[in-house]
């Protein structure tokens, strides 16, 4: 309702003001009301099973010792007998109702990062392990290589420190991927030297005609030129070499992107030309300086398996690999001192009713943690059960063919557990079996009705499609509609768009880009 300023009053403002009130008091009140909401929330014992199934065997022994380090009550060996197990337990249950209310779940919950650790690394590998590696002389880094030759040319004070500088700039392959303004605000701020572009242009000209050719560069096509100045002396065809620079000087793009008719047609030259000049240009290094020793460069690590197969009497047989995970136990020192403890309870200072209830939350904490590694390694055993027996006529012998469409559900119908549990247990874990190891995530896969109504696994048809293109024509390679028409012919009913989609997943490019001269 609108008023006039004139017509209002003190007695209209405290009338509508009243009325206000009662409204709102009214409206509170009608939304007064008793509810009841079921909420589902992980327990702590939950959480700690889900981090561990999460695990693979190498992250999981250094989980054990990191547990073991961290929880004094923690310790390797056998369990203890029963007796002892249950006296254990009655004697915490004691000191329940005492100590309970100074402990928060929050005690019981690590504080590791959410993101497991084996997401980060590529490495499956644990330092207790007996690995044989080749060993390698340390050499000269590039960055050493380098320096040791600017030491033999005439440089300035102020040119040794500019090509020094950018040396330490290269990165692992011999590029310089800062821009040089960047370069040119640090020397300022870092080292209080004022400098121009125009100066870091001449300083990084030093390092180019350094060796190998074509360090230093910005770019790809930048290294490619560098040693095409260096490279090809005055005895190669100096027609082809001549192509050689027009093509990366001026075609680069054209080049890469394989538009080889374009380039025919704008340079007049043959395909036979063109090829030559194609020839030289794959004799180039992209990578300049990965021929030198550096701090990464070291044998590839080897692939721990999580599960061994082994076929005894024609049937598959599965075992966890845990040679190096020790089996845990509550320390029978911390028991004795519980049990001590107790006796006096009537006796009891602060400090030792402290020391209980610190007992008490590493007793609990070793208790979950022995408890959640079984349940872990129970769990992991039920469910490479039911791959390996869902997918049994592949593992007898290998043979692709057999693999049949398998996902996550399939197994989850198996074994009773959840899609996520599944999921978690077969993310970044391996099996070793007698023709090889394989990650869990490889058994797994879609499938596709053939034209007589057979289902087949997705990845036979991906085995069909890198066939087709490893027996390509590369001067005429086939393109995805080319494709699909084949497996079609071959009765596997697909479209040209899941050709590609397949295509991608095996990490193999469009046919323009596969033409070869």
């Amino acid at each position: 309702m609108l008023y006039n300023k004139e017509e209002f009053n003190k007695s209209d403002f405290f009338l509508i003001l009243s009325n206000n009130l009662y409204c709102s008091k009214n409206v509170i009140m009608l939304k007064q009301n008793l509810s009841q909401k079921l909420l589902q929330r992980l327990s702590p014992q939950q959480i700690q099973l889900i981090k561990l199934l999460e695990l693979p065997t190498i992250q999981l022994e250094q989980r054990i010792k990191k547990e073991i380090e961290e929880n004094p009550v923690l310790e390797e060996g056998h369990l203890q007998e029963e007796e002892s197990k249950d006296d254990l337990k009655n004697e915490t249950e004691d000191s329940d109702n005492e100590y309970d209310d100074e402990f928060s779940i929050e005690d019981y919950i690590p504080d590791d990062d959410d993101t497991p650790s084996y997401k980060l690394t590529v490495n499956n590998y644990s330092k207790d392990d007996k690995v044989f590696e080749i060993p390698l002389s340390e050499g000269f880094s590039l960055q050493e290589h380098l320096s040791e030759q600017l030491r033999l040319k005439k440089l300035t004070e102020r040119e040794s420190l500019l090509t020094e500088y950018l040396i330490g700039s290269l990165d692992e392959a011999g590029y310089l991927r800062r821009d040089l303004d960047a370069i040119v605000d640090d020397l300022a701020f870092s080292q209080n030297i004022s400098t121009t572009i125009e100066e870091i242009e001449d300083a990084l000209k030093f390092i180019q005609d350094l060796d190998p050719p074509g360090v230093g560069a910005r770019n790809l096509q930048e290294t490619l030129i560098l040693q095409v100045r260096k490279n090809f002396s005055s005895s190669e065809d100096q027609t082809v070499i001549k192509t050689v620079k027009n093509i990366l000087e001026n075609f680069f793009e054209e080049f890469s992107k394989k538009h080889y008719s374009k380039i025919e047609k704008r340079l007049g030259i043959t395909s036979e030309e063109l090829k030559k000049a194609g020839d030289l240009i794959l004799k180039l290094n992209p990578k300049p300086g990965s021929n030198y020793s550096s701090a990464i460069n070291r044998a590839a690590p080897q692939i721990t398996p999580d599960f061994i197969l082994k076929i005894v009497d024609g049937e598959p047989m599965i075992s966890l690999n845990s040679k190096n995970i020790p089996p845990l136990r509550v320390s029978r020192t911390y028991e004795e001192m519980l049990r001590g403890l107790k006796e006096n309870k009537s006796k009891q200072s602060k400090s030792e009713k402290q020391a209980v209830g610190f007992m008490k939350q590493k007793l609990d904490s070793a208790k979950w943690f022995i408890d959640a590694v079984k349940q872990r390694q129970n769990t992991l055993l039920l469910t490479i059960n039911a791959i390996v027996g869902f997918q049994e006529a592949y593992f007898l012998n290998g043979d692709e063919t057999k693999l049949r469409p398998m996902i996550l559900k399939d197994i989850a119908d198996l074994t009773g557990l959840d899609i996520s549990t599944i999921s978690r247990v077969a993310n970044s874990k391996y099996i070793q079996t007698h023709f090889g190891i394989f990650p869990l995530k490889f058994f797994f896969s879609e499938g596709m009705e053939t034209q007589d109504g057979e289902t087949v696994s997705t990845r036979e048809i991906k085995n069909i499609l890198q066939e087709c293109i490893d027996n390509e024509n590369k001067k005429k390679p086939l393109t995805d509609e080319k494709l699909a028409q084949i497996l079609q012919e071959k009765g596997y009913m697909i479209a040209r768009r899941t050709v590609a989609k397949y295509r991608e997943q095996l990490g193999i490019l469009v046919a323009r880009l596969r033409k070869e001269l």
